[in-house]
């Protein structure tokens, strides 16, 4: 990168107009290549420059060093594996070894080895630097191995960094975590760096700090800090390192050694070690003063994020400079949370009256510095405030997380006194009304939910009667739905808690759920357990093929599934078996123990049936691969793409959502039509997986040789006569809110942001809060972008902080903290209108969003003349053919309308530097800058795409064409039935003169249904009368042929497995019979009707009448009063939907809604009758 002006984060490169910036020279390798300047990484990254730091310094020295880095994955650290994969090259370059552990404490112990080879005599370097990584349960696993690290020490230029991935909020983790705590039993220290500058800094520092103290070093890396991405400033001179010149150090040093014993190890930990790091500490400033006043009395000391969050409420209440000063305040940064460093803490609390600390969870520093300062003498020992107030009432919560919001409350309520500015006032107003939006109930949430063709759709079924027990991996996700399973524990704990419960319960089987890379960690200790103990359970071990949960990593070792059974056969599990998406995967040569049989995943609930029945322990092992991994493999040409798709014709389709509940799927999604809620395949979401034609419907047909027809778009616009907007000014930090659904870009344009920023020498923080993003879960990234690299300011945009917010997804764009983050009349929303499927449309058939709720609430919060809403989706996919663009061409949007800081110049570098579909995504920029500008232009390049399509008719309307339908679908005779009946209902309706036609509605839709029942010649007519084969050539281009997914009456059998007709595939023949079949529609009713006869026809014969027979109950006492209630009972007959047995048990359960309901209609009339 090239920088004109010697300051760091200097933004003079930008010369001139903002609108003609000159950018800076950058690379991505400058993250780790760059010996000098500014450079754009994330947290992660940083970790890894350390490393590569620790050797450049290292060398220039003159020591011959080498690297070790060890741990197990876990968010947040859940990309720190994938990025030193990454960097295998540049690591072994630099001498630096990476062997992930199978689990944390064998990671933990393999680090230990590393600090040992300075004893032996053929060691071939000077000392071995290592890291441990891990999340905060993963180092209460390995609390052994490392507190033995700790207590033996390090070697004299080795150092050992122990980074633990802090889940405060478990955002994604079985339990809230605090590891200080832990840490400090153990006695070591424990760096908590407030950003990713931090990150670099206090990596160096910790290393140094352990080779120089003897201890291992602990750093704390809260997902609000290790997931941030930004600018950071490197220099091979900084830290500068600082050797403690007031205290001495034994002539036999702190280090590792041998012989050793156990007391000398507690000696030198407790008189040597901790006090060393605490001289070092001291030494190069880990706890600084970071405000100050000449007559300070009220101190407030900070660690980690919140001491930045402090800054912000600070900044937010007008408390700074001459006001900070005149209250007399004084801040204390703390940069190293245990030992508590003595000198400094004491020279910051000396003169001062109270002492405020805030941190997050338990009390920690607070505690230390109470301990610290209870000797001082009366008149100098400042109260401590912080868990607890000034009169013992509570102050700042031990749970949860804090932000700079909570800070701010709790800071008015002490300085109530001294807060008389008009900032502070204005600012108090501010909470109190954006709270009040954002507490308000959710329209709909955007949950986490398995991936299309996800494995767990139907590996954690379980058979009607039984009960599963949930793990840890993306299959806990199944207690979030309507499936039979109970609790979770602990990973590698799955199965050993039924042991403890099976002797005090009635049941007497369970399965237990077990991933396969839990199952390598430590699952199989709990199988083994279960053996030891003769228990009765299943362990059902899903084998996906790599690490899902934490982003597809492989699984360790060489593990494959006859591997895994003759292992578990070793263990003493007799009764085994496969079942598998492809069982023809396992050929001849397979080597499986005698008696594992291999089953189709058709058959898992035949099998597991047969397993519950058996004593002892038994194994089901679950083969498909992760559908995410499996979608990557496909991009990377490792995995042939399947050439065949689904397809539903809509016409066909009854609504049911059968196939919704055989495929548990979100890309099998509602769409509302003028016969009401259909399905409809996502073709961009599809994995093909094919589950979903499994539900009984004659709806489903399979392609072969099918590929969506990809609109040509247009490519480019020429925005050379559009004019350059002005930008917002930058006197303080800028706010920006992207929100959307994972695996759509959402943290792709936040990255293309920040990378502007950074090429414009401007300053940026970049948050992204993925959470379970994989699994369809809400994404939201928070950016800050400053005038200059280098201020100091909290990652999280602060409440009614926005600029700007981009939604992508409506759902999570009115959602609480995207809410939160907007002020009425500054804050740009720009909104893509275009829904996204969300998980409750899976288990309700009938779950339509409220768009214009979610609208109403963006627009209440962020102005109505700032909340922009536009069809980003599928304005991308018609004019520039790919809909995943959408994202970009809302930032496109975005920047025309004003909201932006950057050039044009600069976001479109950016996007070049990212590498992914450049011209796509530069067309896209281009085209949300029209759409901003224009909108009337975009609708006449799109042909009107971007225009939703209207669902309203009126009455007339709606039924003129049902009666048209009918006579297609039987004669006009048949069509006048329905005529004459539901004219005779609207009289009735109109004579009680009230206006309303709601009853009529309900006839008119729901007679039209049972009197157009889908036999098998209405199916055939509807898909042969040329309207579905026109609407697949127009969705798809290509030589294709087509496969029908059909249950023929007369010659369909029982499935086994699930007791219904079975259904069959029919090639293009079909179609010629079905188109012959449609026109023997006139033998329907008829003597020569062979399907009239079956029960099914029956049964759809006789429900014409019945619904009549209740309209005609209804009618004769219909009254003005009892109208609404007439229409909802004539309204029931719309849950009678599907084909078969989905329909039969629909007319079951609508018949007892029914009588219950009529029941009270006619009790009704007695009651008032009586009161009389």
């Amino acid at each position: 990168m090239t920088i004109t002006d010697d300051t760091p984060g200097s933004n003079s490169i930008i010369s001139g107009a903002n609108q003609h910036p000159r950018l800076a020279d950058v690379s991505l390798d400058d993250k780790y290549d760059l010996p000098k300047g500014l450079v754009f990484a994330t947290g992660v990254q940083a970790l890894v420059r350390v490393l590569l730091e620790q050797r450049r310094r290292d060398a220039a020295k003159g020591l011959n060093t080498a690297g070790f880095v060890s741990g197990y994955r876990g968010s947040p650290l859940g990309e720190l594996d994938k990025e030193l994969w990454k960097q295998k090259a540049r690591l072994a370059a630099s001498d630096i070894v990476f062997k992930p552990g199978i689990n944390e404490e064998l990671a933990a112990t393999q680090v230990i080895g590393s600090q040992q080879v300075n004893l032996r005599d053929d060691n071939k370097v000077d000392g071995v630097f290592s890291m441990w990584y891990g999340k905060g349960p993963g180092l209460d696993r390995a609390g052994d191995a490392l507190k033995h690290a700790n207590s033996y020490g390090v070697s004299p230029h080795g150092g050992t960094l122990v980074v633990v991935g802090d889940d405060h909020g478990a955002v994604s983790s079985s339990l809230a975590h605090q590891c200080e705590q832990v840490m400090a039993s153990w006695m070591m220290p424990v760096l908590h760096p407030a950003s990713i500058q931090e990150y670099l800094e206090f990596g160096l520092l910790g290393l140094a700090m352990s080779r120089y103290s003897g201890c291992a070093v602990g750093f704390k890396a809260v997902s609000e800090t290790v997931e941030t991405a930004g600018t950071l400033l490197v220099d091979p001179l900084l830290p500068q390192i600082k050797i403690p010149d007031d205290f001495t150090m034994p002539l036999d040093g702190p280090h590792i050694r041998l012989p050793d014993n156990q007391m000398a190890q507690e000696d030198r930990l407790h008189n040597v070690k901790v006090p060393a790091a605490q001289a070092f500490a001291r030494a190069n400033g880990l706890g600084r003063i970071a405000l100050d006043s000449p007559k300070a009395r009220f101190g407030i000391a900070a660690t980690g994020k919140s001491y930045l969050y402090l800054m912000q409420a600070l900044q937010d209440l007008g408390i700074t400079g001459d006001v900070a000063t005149q209250m007399g305040l004084r801040v204390y940064k703390v940069g190293m949370s245990w030992p508590l460093e003595p000198v400094g803490a004491k020279a910051f609390a000396k003169g001062l009256d109270e002492i405020l600390v805030i941190e997050e969870k338990r009390s920690f520093i607070e505690s230390q510095l109470k301990d610290l300062l209870y000797g001082l003498p009366d008149g100098q020992r400042p109260a401590v405030l912080g868990k607890h107030g000034r009169n013992g009432e509570p102050l700042f919560p031990t749970t949860g997380e804090l932000d700079a919001t909570d800070i701010a409350r709790i800071l008015i309520g002490l300085f109530a006194g001294d807060l008389n500015n008009a900032k502070a006032e204005s600012h108090c107003a501010l909470l109190d009304a954006r709270s009040a939006d954002s507490n308000l109930p959710p329209v709909v949430s955007r949950i986490p939910y398995f991936c299309s063709g996800c494995p767990h759709n139907r590996s954690t079924k379980v058979p009607e009667g039984s009960q599963a027990i949930a793990g840890t991996g993306c299959h806990l996700l199944a207690l979030m739905m309507n499936r039979e399973t109970f609790s979770i524990m602990h990973m590698g704990g799955e199965g050993v808690n039924w042991l403890g419960m099976s002797p005090f319960v009635t049941t007497e089987h369970i399965f237990q759920n077990l991933g396969d890379g839990t199952y390598i960690h430590s699952g199989i200790l709990g199988l083994r357990q279960a053996l030891a103990d003769k228990a009765t359970m299943t362990f059902k071990i899903l084998f996906n093929d790599a690490v899902a949960m934490t982003g597809g990593q492989p699984l360790e070792g060489e593990l494959t599934v006859p591997k895994l059974v003759r292992q578990v056969r070793a263990e003493g599990a007799e009764h085994i078996a496969v079942v598998a998406d492809d069982p023809d995967k396992y050929g001849l040569g397979t080597e499986f123990p005698s008696g594992v049989k291999v089953y189709p995943r058709e058959q898992l609930d035949q099998v597991q049936k047969n397993f519950r029945t058996i004593k002892g322990v038994s194994v089901i092992v679950y083969d498909q691969v992760c559908a995410a991994e499996l979608r990557r493999r496909r991009k990377r040409g490792i995995v042939e793409m399947p050439k065949k798709r689904v397809y539903i014709n809509k016409a066909v389709c009854e609504g049911c959502g059968d196939c919704s509940v055989q495929s548990n799927c979100l890309s099998v999604m509602p769409v509302p039509t003028a016969y009401g809620t259909k399905r409809a395949i996502d073709q961009s979401g599809c994995n093909r997986d094919f589950t979903c034609v499994e539900g009984f419907c004659p709806a489903f047909v399979t392609l072969e040789g099918a590929t969506p027809r990809r609109k040509a778009g247009r490519g480019a616009y020429d925005t050379s006569d559009l004019p350059q907007p002005a930008q917002p000014a930058l006197d303080q930090p800028y706010g920006v809110l992207i929100a959307g659904v994972g695996g759509t870009g959402v943290v792709t344009v936040g990255q293309l942001i920040g990378m502007a920023a950074h090429l414009e020498g401007k300053g940026v923080s970049i948050l992204d809060f993925t959470g379970m993003a994989q699994k369809g879960g809400s994404v939201l990234t928070h950016l800050r972008i400053t005038a200059r690299a280098g201020e100091e300011i909290s990652a999280r945009v602060p409440l009614a902080g926005a600029g700007l917010v981009i939604a992508g997804d409506m759902v999570v764009g009115a959602g609480a903290e995207a809410l939160s983050a907007m002020r009425p009349d500054v804050t740009h929303s720009i909104i893509n209108s275009d829904i996204l499927p969300v998980a409750d449309s899976v288990n309700n058939p009938d779950f339509l969003l409220d768009d214009e709720e979610l609208a109403r609430r963006i627009r209440h919060a962020s102005g109505k003349d700032h909340a922009h809403f536009v069809a980003a989706k599928k304005i991308s996919e018609a004019l520039v053919g790919d809909s995943i663009a959408g994202n970009v061409f809302l930032l496109g949007y975005a920047y025309q309308v004003g909201a932006l800081p950057l050039s044009e110049a600069a976001l479109l570098r950016a996007i070049e530097l990212n590498g992914a579909s450049v011209d796509n995504n530069k067309a896209a920029f281009a085209w949300g800058r029209l759409a901003a500008h224009d909108a009337d232009a975009i609708t006449g390049y799109t042909g009107g795409a971007s225009t939703p399509v209207a669902l309203t008719e009126s009455f007339e309307q709606q039924f003129d064409r049902r009666a048209a339908d009918l006579t297609a679908f039987q004669d006009a005779a048949y069509a006048e039935q329905y005529r004459g009946y539901v004219g005779k209902v609207r009289a009735a309706e109109d004579a009680l003169g009230t206006g309303s036609d709601n009853l009529s509605q309900a006839v008119m839709r729901n007679l039209f249904h049972l009197m157009a029942y889908k036999d098998e010649y209405e199916v055939a007519r509807l898909h042969t009368d040329g309207r579905f084969l026109a609407e697949l050539q127009d969705v798809f281009e290509g030589d294709f042929e087509i496969t029908w997914h059909l249950s023929p009456p007369l010659i369909s059998r029982q499935d086994p497995n699930t007791g219904r007709p079975e259904k069959r595939a029919f090639g293009n023949w079909m179609q010629s019979a079905m188109k012959f079949l449609a026109g023997l529609k006139g033998l329907r009713g008829g003597t020569f009707d062979i399907f009239g006869y079956s029960a099914d026809r029956r049964l759809e014969h006789g429900l014409i009448d019945e619904y009549k027979t209740l309209i005609d109950d209804l009618l004769s006492g219909l009254q003005a009063a009892r109208l609404d209630d007439a229409a909802e009972i004539a309204d029931l007959a719309r849950g009678i939907r599907g084909y078969g047995p989905v329909k039969e048990t629909a007319v079951n359960k609508v018949r007892a809604e029914t009588t219950e309901r009529m029941a009270a209609w006619r009790q009704l009339p007695h009651q008032q009758e009586a009161a009389e």
